[in-house]
């Protein structure tokens, strides 16, 4: 089993455009399903809650690590954290990076999850499994949401 969650898909859309669509708290939001309570900003946490149903009562929370505009977008938070009597801040935190580049026809948008091998044993193959099940969906969201 890796530690790692790589998942990569071209957009027919300027870098630019999905840069925003990244990182834009409302497009953001739309793609990503959470309502977020503010921006991003290196350094900063950003929290929000889930619209997704049936996870609506869940909040969402990132430490923003990176920002370089517009290739690289990261940040840290605490994968499939879904039962809301833990309290996740305790366990390390994985890492999320977006990283674009053009291609012939747009944008080529790498989203890579590493840092599994630090979430506590019990939580760790299924955090891996649902997360990339995510990002799988999460890929053809970001997509759908720049290309309409």
């Amino acid at each position: 089993m890796t530690n790692r969650i790589e998942k990569t898909i071209d957009i027919k859309a300027p870098v630019e455009r999905v840069w925003r669509a990244l990182t834009d708290p409302v497009e953001f939001g739309e793609w990503f399903r959470v309502r977020l309570d503010g921006g991003f900003a290196p350094g900063e946490s950003t929290t929000g809650h889930i619209t997704y149903p049936g996870y609506e009562h869940l909040k969402w929370e990132v430490k923003v690590i990176e920002m370089t505009p517009p290739v690289l977008f990261s940040y840290e938070w605490h994968p499939f954290a879904v039962d809301p009597s833990v309290d996740y801040s305790k366990e390390p935190p994985t890492l999320v990076e977006f990283r674009l580049a053009p291609t012939a026809d747009g944008a080529r948008l790498t989203i890579t999850e590493t840092g599994f091998e630090n979430v506590p044993a019990h939580r760790m193959p299924e955090a891996l499994i649902r997360n990339g099940d995510g990002w799988a969906q999460q890929v053809l969201n970001v997509k759908a949401h720049v290309e309409r």
